[in-house]
């Protein structure tokens, strides 16, 4: 998730598998695919629970 309100996704070896756009209403998530596909999130106690995936924030290495 970028500060732009774009995203980038990764799966596996595939570098930005899935990019989209999304948007932040409270603490819920509406998510555009660039592809058309639509998805929703939800952020409970700082971590984001999307569809049926668990996403925790990734921590930046010092």
């Amino acid at each position: 998730m970028l500060p732009d309100g774009r995203y980038d996704e990764a799966r596996g070896e595939r570098r930005s598998a899935y990019t989209g756009r999304y948007t932040v209403t409270g603490s819920h998530l509406d998510y555009v695919d660039d592809t058309g596909f639509t998805a929703t999130g939800d952020i409970r106690d700082g971590v984001l629970y999307h569809e049926h995936l668990v996403l925790y924030r990734e921590q930046k290495s010092s």
